[in-house]
């Protein structure tokens, strides 16, 4: 039997590094699996679009797809824009949509790499507040998953962490990287709790240098704690319709 198709729907951007990271991340997802078909589609800005991939897919005779929203939390993307558009799917293709991908111990790991990829080790956690900036969200669960993250971070060994976000919420990146000077930390980072580069983690950088961050790390972008974590969801996903089948 053919293994359903992996379909990444990001959301798109008109920054260029955003498509250029997506691609870098999916690829290496292709490289610890290079017999699943896996494929990119964007919500916006970028091509192809979502109708367009599953249109291909069709023509190609694929019959599963397995769609995967590469975001961080579960906010209007996931709960509205991409289950509409996936209902616009050809007759012949059976679709399904994956979890997001946080929250997640892989997610967490991936944050601490880029953390240490910015100059910091783990000998410097106790003496380091780290704020971690997300894109920002209006939905309420979001926003929770977000401040857990930041606190299941905490029990790791840093010093504090703060959420911060760069729109939506509050606070403001610049406005927790002070908050945590102002708590005693010795030292401050910004983590960019967010896939790849476009204007919002420019935002969170800004604020990180206006505030006098002493660390930014990047974008968590084809680190390979993402790459393993797109499968993992993918699995999931197939996973939960054999148990429906087999109910």
């Amino acid at each position: 039997m053919r293994r359903p198709v992996l379909l990444v729907v990001a959301h798109g951007s008109r920054d260029p590094r955003h498509a250029a990271t997506v691609h870098a991340l999916v690829g290496r997802a292709r490289s610890l699996r290079p017999g699943l078909r896996t494929e990119v589609a964007f919500l916006d800005f970028n091509a192809p679009s979502v109708p367009q991939v599953l249109d291909r897919l069709a023509a190609d005779g694929e019959r599963d797809v397995v769609a995967l929203p590469l975001l961080l939390t579960r906010a209007f993307h996931a709960k509205s824009d991409i289950p509409a558009v996936l209902r616009g799917a050809p007759a012949a293709l059976r679709v399904r949509q994956a979890e997001v991908l946080g929250p997640s111990p892989l997610l967490l790991s991936a944050v601490e790499r880029r953390l240490y990829e910015a100059g910091l080790g783990p000998a410097d956690k106790s003496s380091t507040g780290l704020v971690l900036a997300s894109a920002g969200s209006s939905d309420p669960e979001a926003i929770a998953v977000i401040a857990e993250t930041a606190r299941e971070l905490r029990h790791t060994g840093w010093c504090a962490v703060r959420p911060a976000f760069a729109s939506a919420s509050l606070p403001r990146t610049e406005d927790a990287v002070r908050l945590l000077r102002a708590e005693g930390c010795a030292r401050v980072a910004v983590a960019p709790y967010v896939i790849a580069p476009g204007r919002l983690p420019d935002r969170i950088a800004e604020g990180a240098a206006a505030a006098g961050a002493d660390v930014l790390a990047d974008v968590l972008g084809p680190a390979p704690e993402l790459a393993r974590l797109l499968l993992d969801r993918y699995d999931e996903a197939g996973a939960v319709r054999e148990l429906r089948a087999t109910a």
